[in-house]
């Protein structure tokens, strides 16, 4: 896997899901401003990465600092690339115990986000 630090975070969405697209946008808005590269997954080179399609459709993954991280774990890593105030919540939310509670909202998210703003029945992850 290519563990060279990044410039940027890289975030590899979803680009069959419109809530994980309008998601990945929003991002480098001016209200958030992060200071990160957002690309779907179908569009990189997943084996060089060290990752794979499945993994990827299942959770936002970001790329930062020679780490993957996942779920709850990569929005909190978007919040700290944003412009102030968003650093402090992206760290307060990897604390322990803020830490579970935002993996299981995260999960909650992806498990519907067909249902949310700009989601589409493409969106729905497949149920175990």
């Amino acid at each position: 896997m290519d563990k060279s630090p990044r410039r940027v975070p890289l975030v590899l969405f979803d680009a069959d899901c419109g809530f994980c697209t309008s998601s990945a946008r929003a991002m480098t808005r001016p209200w958030l401003g992060a200071d990160a590269e957002a690309r779907s997954f179908q569009s990189q080179d997943l084996a060089a990465l060290g990752l794979t399609v499945d993994k990827c459709a299942e959770s936002l993954h970001v790329l930062a600092d020679g780490d993957v991280f996942t779920g709850g774990a990569a929005i909190a890593r978007v919040l700290r690339a944003g412009r102030w105030p968003w650093p402090i919540l992206g760290t307060l939310l990897t604390l322990p115990g803020l830490r579970w509670i935002v993996e299981r909202a995260y999960r909650a998210v992806a498990r519907n986000r067909q249902r949310l703003p700009g989601g589409t029945d493409s969106c729905e992850m497949p149920r175990d």
